[in-house]
């Protein structure tokens, strides 16, 4: 293991969602206290253009509609570049936000970066971690170590939307 890292923090319900301003896929900045007044999932990926990534990213881009109808706002962070991103939703037809986060500083505060398994082998990386936040700017929700397929349809079922 190359990088080390200290054990990640974990969010939970009731604690104040760290705020963030990263730029998105065309460089606009985006920041968590723009969406007060709605619900936000805020969900934290390794890489765009990967296969997991890309289910989890379609699987939100198509769930957008009914999440938005319901009061909420989709947020995905990776530390890709906005160029990475800009290709990724191109390619892939996303109609969700997406913001880049080089230097790790809020997948950390969120406790989406640090160690992890990977194929049996513990790497030091970002967690697939997904986090609904209140109109307040409070954790409603933490998921860490979530899976990227089936995971929207099953955040559907747990907020009662199908």
């Amino acid at each position: 293991m190359t990088e080390t890292a200290a054990a990640p923090v974990r969010l939970s319900p009731g604690d104040k969602a760290p705020d963030f301003t990263l730029p998105d896929a065309d460089g606009n900045q985006v920041s968590l206290s723009d969406h007060r007044g709605r619900r936000v999932i805020v969900y934290c990926y390794p890489a765009a253009l990967t296969p997991g990534c890309t289910t989890q990213a379609v699987d939100f881009t198509e769930a957008a509609g009914d999440l938005a109808e319901a009061g909420l706002d989709i947020i995905g962070i990776s530390p890709d570049s906005p160029e990475k991103l800009m290709r990724f939703r191109d390619k892939e037809n996303l109609r969700i936000t997406l913001v880049s986060d080089p230097d790790k500083t809020v997948l950390q505060a969120y406790g989406a970066y640090g160690p992890k398994k990977l194929y049996g082998k513990e790497v030091v990386g970002v967690i697939r971690s997904t986090f609904v936040i209140d109109s307040e700017g409070r954790i409603e929700r933490a998921g860490y170590n979530v899976k990227a397929t089936g995971h929207v349809a099953k955040l559907r079922r747990d907020l009662g939307l199908g």
